[in-house]
């Protein structure tokens, strides 16, 4: 099957007002994510005659057999030298549905870094995994990191299928160790896809080489997955670039929409100097508008003489950000030198740069295992979770709820370089009095209403999300004890719920007993801890998330550590 596209249209008036689709490569060395880019590229007939020309060349003086469609993305010269891509590479292809942005980045595990670069602002990750070898740490690294990002849509593109003979048990087997591993990292319903790269089996024609798969193709798949969620449902943010002010009668205010919608006469609130106002007007290069949405760039009047500068932030009234201080984030760390918590950095987070110093690190997370160590500092590739304080009160969103208004980076003031990355967990500490009174701000989803301290504040003192964890088996009484000794020295708040003679009974004269049982249950879930129940009946709130259940008489070497391991992992904070 031959992809068509009309050829007599210029690209403006072929692709305007279609979606747009950004999505990432990742993989290991070598497992033929550029050349995946470049099959995808030749196949929608998205390359020049004189592209094609050069890779002719090219694959002449290399002595390749036939077109090598991965010098399509590996444009450096160390890059074609070695086979291997070093630097993030981005390529812009469009078929009749739908126009799309790649990044292709390395596989190598130092460049880690330039991953999470390409990532950021990705709506799908395709993770490629070669069929030779299976689900190695570098999958895992980078299903971690595309979930750390909240990557909505994730791919696994198992290639090289024509090295194994397309055999249809080698693809099993790697997408269900594929899918057991994102379960536990909250990517959910991955999409696994069988193919070649190098032959175009299932990129953008169905391969007939494995008629086993009833999928769809990459292509296809890419075509029709939502895109990303519609960023103008979101509260209003508008960050402040520049001032514009021409001539004495005008004073307009210069930014991109991050969320939201705005409109003339809506009553908005300046931050952090919590001056309340209304927009005046809207102001485009094409003349005045009605309203604006998310990521269009605009200039807004004010009715009020106020002062606003760049670095502020402009919010609706009765949707506040975050403002503080002292917050948590997790971040990667990309430069070579190691995270100093006595070291001042820029912090950047939309067109603010503020002082700001690590005053802790967290915890360090082992993306092999998934499991959180004790650290003191970060080298080169390094994630965690830290706590950040700045000279200047930060607004923000929590990244989980906003990716544009909860990411920042950390810039060296002396080298000028970039060391990190970083997404806001949410904020240590009480949030500073330029704030909206915490009574006052509006419900989050996710925070208990238990007066000034929320579970969510619990929570992000504690390092860790609450949990309640129902162990089953014969002997849990005994083992729920060695299992909440070890978490206690992972440094985590966990208490074992257990009076040896109520728990366990289920007679209609213990009803009162168990429903005063739930309630202490959920008493302590919502005060930020992680509750262990060695047994009994299920709580109250069995469906509800935030409930675990653990076997400890499953075949597996060591019931312990397993228990410990899946609620460490359960309960770690993103």
């Amino acid at each position: 099957m031959e992809i068509q596209l009309p050829a007599t249209q210029g690209y403006d008036d072929l692709y305007a007002g279609m979606d747009l689709l950004r999505f990432t490569t990742a993989g290991s060395v070598d497992d033929g994510k550029s050349t995946l880019i470049g099959r995808l590229l030749y196949d929608t007939r998205s390359t020049f005659e004189d592209q094609l020309d050069e890779l002719r060349e090219a694959g002449l003086r290399r002595g390749d057999d036939g077109l090598n469609l991965a010098l399509l993305t590996d444009g450096l010269r160390a890059e074609r030298e070695q086979g291997i891509t070093i630097d993030v590479a981005y390529r812009y292809f469009a078929t009749p549905r739908r126009k799309f942005i790649i990044a292709d980045t390395p596989g190598h595990l130092q460049y880690t870094r330039n991953m999470v670069t390409g990532a950021s602002s990705a709506d799908l990750a395709v993770v490629l995994i070669d069929a030779r070898h299976g689900v190695v740490s570098q999958s895992r690294r980078h299903g971690f990191i595309a979930s750390l990002l909240r990557i909505q849509h994730v791919v696994v593109a198992v290639n090289k299928m024509d090295a194994v003979g397309y055999d249809r048990d080698t693809f099993d087997r790697i997408a269900e160790e594929f899918r057991r591993f994102a379960a536990g990292i909250n990517i959910d319903n991955p999409v696994c896809i069988p193919l070649s790269a190098l032959h175009g089996d299932n990129v953008a024609v169905r391969s007939e080489n494995m008629p086993w798969y009833e999928g769809p193709t990459l292509l296809e798949h890419l075509e029709t997955v939502p895109t990303r969620m519609h960023w103008d449902d979101f509260a209003f943010r508008f960050p402040v670039q520049y001032v514009v002010r021409p001539h004495q009668n005008f004073r307009g205010f210069a930014g991109r929409v991050e969320t939201g919608r705005i409109r003339p006469g809506s009553s908005v609130k300046v931050l952090p100097s919590g001056h309340r106002t209304r927009v005046e007007s809207i102001v485009t290069f094409d003349g005045p508008r009605t309203e604006a949405l998310a990521s269009q760039s605009i200039v807004i009047t004010l009715a009020d003489e106020i002062d606003v500068s760049r670095g502020d932030l402009i919010v609706e009234e009765d949707a506040l950000p975050e403002i503080a201080t002292s917050f948590q984030a997790m971040v990667c760390w990309m430069s070579a030198h190691p995270l100093r918590t006595e070291k001042d950095y820029f912090l950047r987070h939309g067109a603010s740069t503020l002082r700001a110093r690590i005053r802790r690190v967290v915890y360090r997370t082992d993306v092999d295992i998934l499991r959180q160590e004790p650290a003191t500092d970060f080298g080169l590739n390094d994630i965690g979770l830290v706590d950040i304080e700045t000279a200047q009160p930060l607004c923000f969103d929590a990244f989980s709820r906003s990716r544009r208004t909860g990411s920042f980076i950390l810039i060296d003031p002396h080298t000028n370089d970039t060391v990190a990355a970083g997404m806001i967990a949410g904020s240590a500490v009480r949030p500073a009095e330029a704030a909206e009174p915490l009574g006052r701000r509006p419900y989050r989803e996710g925070e208990a209403a238990l007066g000034l301290v929320t579970r969510r504040l619990r929570e992000q003192r504690n390092g860790h999300r609450a949990l309640v964890a129902r162990l089953l088996g014969e002997h849990t009484p005994a083992l729920a004890r060695q299992i909440e000794a070890r978490l206690f020295e992972s440094d985590m708040q966990v208490t074992v719920l257990d009076d040896g003679i109520s728990f366990h009974r289920v007679s209609a004269l213990d009803e009162a007993i168990h429903t005063g049982r739930d309630a202490l249950v959920r008493g302590l879930f919502e005060a930020g801890l992680i509750v262990i129940l060695p047994g009994g009946p299920p709580p109250g709130m069995a469906d509800a998330e935030g409930y675990v259940e653990i076997d400890l008489d499953a075949p597996v070497a060591d019931p312990i550590g397993n228990a410990v391991d899946t609620i460490i992992r359960t309960t770690r904070l993103l």
